[in-house]
């Protein structure tokens, strides 16, 4: 059975990340090396991620009796087909996935490419705290990696069922909807929590650090409840409900079964039966660590009600590396 043994969560300076880069590496550096300390760990090997936002993804298919070289060339000329700059700026690696289903004599494959400033700029800031980057990833990725944690709650473990993980963050919603454990569609909305951070700073006249903290903290006015937070909820719900509008226009798909909400803001109690009374779907609020055991290091219930917002890095801590 998988353990969490240790976890952190330092946050990070309003604007230090914007649009996927790294606007404030000393920040980014700082909570980095701070989370490091809070873990007292004694390993430095990280998992990083980049946004799919950032990244270019490509399926295709590769000879099975190709040789290294041959697939190398292959790589490297779809790799000119789909970047938009050039080949010398781009970070790429690629997947054998195994044979195709209707030609077996061929592999599935996938191509991931990134430029190499979004790849640099993220080591650079991990090596700075003094932590190497053992594995780069994407969040998409990762948030496949943690789905798998908990698909068993869902009917026949979600088995031909359309699901929809919609992690709410703190700038940004990332759509992400799979069926069969693949990845069908991806889209990132401008709606977060800051929404919520900026509301209750306007509404009750206090600045912005101290606004994020007497919410995290529960320290609000009793007209907070009725004045603020249920008007964001109900705003949360519509965007999703457009979220998923959008994604019917853009594909075949008539349908989603279930939604995962992610994220920080997933947290706030009652955000799920307010998303299932606006789309009428099953909704349920993600927690992927729910059949780990936990260690000694950590506290379960307070693990429990941030496990929303740990999806992606949940994820990542999955990945497996060799620490030598």
């Amino acid at each position: 059975m998988r353990r969490v043994e240790r976890y952190a969560v330092v946050p990070l300076p309003k604007e230090s990340v914007q649009e996927g880069a790294i606007s404030k590496p000393e920040a980014v550096e700082a909570a980095l090396r701070e989370a490091w300390k809070n873990l007292n760990s004694r390993t430095r090997d990280i998992v990083l991620a980049l946004p799919a936002s950032s990244v270019i993804t490509k399926k295709l298919m590769l000879p099975g009796a190709a040789t290294e070289a041959e697939i190398e060339t292959q790589i490297n000329a779809e790799a000119n087909q789909v970047a938009s700059f050039p080949l010398g700026d781009v970070s790429l690696d690629y997947q054998i996935l195994g044979p195709n289903a209707k030609n077996p004599t061929e592999n599935d494959a996938l191509l991931v490419l990134a430029r190499r400033e979004r790849v640099e700029e993220r080591v650079a800031v991990a090596e700075a705290a003094g932590l190497h980057t053992a594995i780069m990833d994407v969040d998409a990725f990762a948030t496949l990696t943690a789905y798998e944690q908990m698909s068993f709650q869902l009917p026949d473990q979600g088995a031909g069922q359309v699901v929809a993980i919609i992690d709410i963050g703190a700038s940004s919603t990332h759509v992400n909807v799979l069926l069969d454990n693949q990845m069908v569609y991806q889209r990132e909305h401008a709606l977060g929590g800051n929404t919520l951070t900026n509301e209750i700073s306007r509404r009750f006249d206090l600045p912005l650090e101290e606004a994020e903290d007497a919410k995290r903290k529960g320290l609000l006015p009793d007209s907070y409840e009725a004045e603020v937070l249920q008007p964001f909820l109900d705003s949360i719900a519509q965007e999703i409900g457009r979220a998923l509008q959008l994604f019917f226009s853009a594909t075949s798909y008539q349908r989603v079964d279930h939604i995962l909400l992610a994220g920080g803001c997933a947290s706030i109690p009652g955000l799920d039966d307010v998303v299932h009374g606006k789309v009428q779907t099953s909704t349920m609020i993600a927690n992927p660590f729910s059949k780990m055991a936990v260690s000694s290091n950590v506290k379960a219930r307070q693990l429990a009600a941030e496990a929303p917002g740990l999806f992606v890095a949940c994820g990542l801590a999955l990945r497996r590396f060799d620490p030598t």
